[in-house]
């Protein structure tokens, strides 16, 4: 491949990816808002209040949702929002065989003498790793408290950054950790939520209350992909920052700390 074509193919991928990033970034913080305005609609009807939708303006005209319990219409006229998902992580996967895997950017020689080989299955090995620690402590008990989930998700995510850092290279590292979140992210939507979601319809539309465990499990992986979402933007910007983030003196604290400022952003975003 000349370096040309290598280019040519970095840019269409990047902006593939980019793109799709930010239609499941959006959907994902639109249902997190909506989630936040029926809560709000909830507690009026609680306090006697008439139930209500929220009613939205956009480009030329009025919308207006509202949530069901049931199913009013065939499941072939529901629509599903996944394929975004799906797109950002296969086309940043493509991203990482391009521009580390394929090339001489993930390894530093003057960090870990490793061959390329086995930087790549390194790094394979966290994205993996990173996905099934996460799901099994999302399905323990430690995810019935917010608090003591965040601390375990901080020290295991600070643990990853610290390994790569004396593994890798600076750049390497930073991004691993990116598509570490990103790989739970969309097992998250494959693997957790859409299963739940399909389980819910089928009972649905066989007239049938469906487990309600179901749908909180499914918005629990949801609301852990929008404390992942701004980190993994933060980590992937980081990259064209390289004396501010991953080739700075304190590469290391600097990376825990973006994702520290990451969760207190998507905090604030979800209460907007």
């Amino acid at each position: 491949m000349t370096s040309a074509v290598r280019e040519w193919l970095n840019l269409g991928v990047r902006w593939f990816h980019v793109f799709a990033g930010i239609m499941w970034v959006g959907q994902t913080y639109y249902f997190t808002w909506l989630d936040g305005q029926f809560a709000k609609l909830e507690k009026n009807v609680s306090s006697g209040a008439a139930p209500s939708s929220v009613w939205m303006v956009h480009s030329g005209g009025f919308y207006t949702v509202e949530k069901k319990k049931s199913l009013g219409v065939g499941p072939e006229q529901v629509h599903w929002f996944r394929w975004e998902a799906l797109m950002t992580w296969l086309s940043g996967m493509l991203l990482l065989f391009l521009v580390y895997y394929s090339s001489g950017g993930l390894i530093d020689t003057d960090v870990a003498d490793i061959s390329q080989t086995r930087g790549i299955m390194i790094g394979l090995a966290v994205l993996v790793g990173g996905w099934l620690v996460y799901d099994l402590a999302a399905q323990s008990r430690l995810s019935k408290s917010e608090g003591a989930f965040a601390g375990f998700a901080f020290i295991m995510t600070a643990a990853v950054g610290w390994v790569l850092l004396r593994a890798l290279s600076g750049r390497a590292a930073y991004i691993h950790v990116g598509a570490m979140l990103g790989t739970i992210m969309t097992a998250n939507v494959w693997f957790r939520i859409l299963p739940a979601q399909r389980k819910m319809i089928s009972a649905a539309a066989a007239g049938f209350h469906f487990d309600t465990s179901l749908s909180a499990q499914a918005k629990l992986r949801s609301k852990h992909n929008t404390f992942m979402a701004v980190p993994v933007v933060f980590l992937m910007i980081s990259n064209h920052f390289p004396v501010a983030t991953y080739g700075n003196r304190y590469s290391w604290a600097i990376l825990i700390a973006l994702v520290l400022v990451g969760w207190v952003a998507a905090k604030l975003i979800r209460s907007a």
